[in-house]
């Protein structure tokens, strides 16, 4: 048969599960390969690659100083990136975890305002019970359009981040104005009552941090409502071919996103890594960042927990080196998103295989004719 006649037919199948062993190796080599990509990155720009990572990882743990300072960046972002990953998991893509982190804090401090002379104890649970209830229920605000109106809870729950920045500038600006700023538009600090308690050497958020891994592992795994979740995410025909209430879920587990993404607002405006004060910036791109992580992390505990403190030491550690070579603030961003798709390149070669098929180019021909 002559090969002129013959057409290549290239398209994308699934592939057959790789044992365990073997994905977690890829994606140590996949770690590795962008680390070179990012040390090809830093050598285009004058640097020795060798002695900027070497930089970063002794910048961000060379001192007590440092490592709280690391903490305060993982201890946020972990807990943003444990609230996305429950949304995702049922595939609803919460992109609004930068609003809810802010609307959580902004009920948190509306819980300290109104309540100011309550003892600490009382006023941190208040706060947290505030956060969790008012930066839910604002997630789930999203979860009732797309269940009664069929929306785009990835353009909506994006939209309700500038919603929440408004608030905050609203409050600023008007009924929270501090009366002793000299005119400057700034809300005043939270009283001492609402800060969160120190414990070792740092606040207590890394406690919450555990606890919530352990909480999370066991609601994914264990509970009736976690594998509900999985399997509304597969399938929302099956689900309700099984007797499942979808669209009950479906609101539930985005009350639960936001709530979480929420607490991580209240320990940030109430802890130490802030002046204990609400402004615009109090996120800081930690709820974009916390998508990533959560995806990078294949939406498991661990696997968050691991790229937040990697993500954390790209930061911390970048800061040092960016002042120690002269480099711009935005390397670590630019690292992070190299890690990022070099790791999402991975992901299609461990799921996908192309696939190259030759087919008879007359056969095709004569079956269109004879159709």
């Amino acid at each position: 048969m002559n090969n002129k006649n013959k057409k290549i037919s290239i398209h994308i199948a699934k592939r057959p599960p790789l044992p365990a062993k073997t994905v977690t190796l890829l994606y140590i080599f996949a770690i590795f390969l962008a680390l070179c990509f990012g040390g090809i990155f830093i050598l285009c720009l004058g640097v020795n690659p060798f002695k900027f990572f070497a930089k970063v990882f002794t910048g961000s743990l060379q001192s007590k100083l440092a490592r709280v300072a690391l903490m305060r960046i993982i201890m946020p972002l972990f807990i943003t990136s444990i609230g996305v990953s429950v949304a995702f998991k049922m595939k609803f893509w919460n992109t609004g975890a930068e609003g809810q982190f802010i609307m959580g804090a902004v009920f948190a401090c509306w819980a300290a305002f109104t309540f100011e002379n309550l003892p600490q104890p009382i006023m941190l649970l208040l706060m947290a019970v505030s956060a969790i209830i008012g930066g839910g229920l604002f997630g789930m605000v999203t979860a009732f359009f797309k269940c009664k109106f069929g929306t785009n809870e990835t353009l909506l729950t994006l939209m309700f981040n500038y919603i929440a920045l408004y608030i905050v500038q609203l409050l600023r600006d008007g009924i929270w104005r501090d009366p002793a700023a000299g005119g400057f538009p700034k809300i005043a600090q939270l009283p001492e009552n609402a800060w969160v308690y120190q414990l070792g050497g740092i606040d207590m958020t890394w406690v919450i941090c555990i606890i919530l891994y352990i909480i999370a592992n066991i609601y994914f795994s264990k509970t009736k409502q976690g594998y509900e979740i999985s399997v509304v995410g597969d399938s929302q025909n099956t689900a309700r071919y099984a007797g499942m209430d979808v669209n009950k879920i479906v609101m539930r587990t985005m009350f639960i996103s936001s709530a979480i993404c929420a607490l991580a607002g209240m320990f940030q405006v109430a802890g130490d890594g802030t002046s204990h004060t609400l402004t615009t910036g109090i996120a800081s791109g930690i709820g974009f960042t916390a998508i990533t992580v959560a995806w990078l992390g294949k939406l498991n505990p661990t696997g968050i927990m691991a790229v937040s403190v990697l993500f954390g030491i790209l930061e911390k550690g970048c800061g040092v080196a960016k002042s120690t070579f002269n480099l711009s603030p935005a390397v670590a961003d630019i690292l992070q998103g190299i890690i990022l798709f070099v790791i999402l390149g991975f992901d299609f070669v461990i799921t996908y295989k192309i696939v190259f098929d030759k087919k008879n180019a007359n056969a095709e021909e004569k079956k269109g004719e004879n159709a």
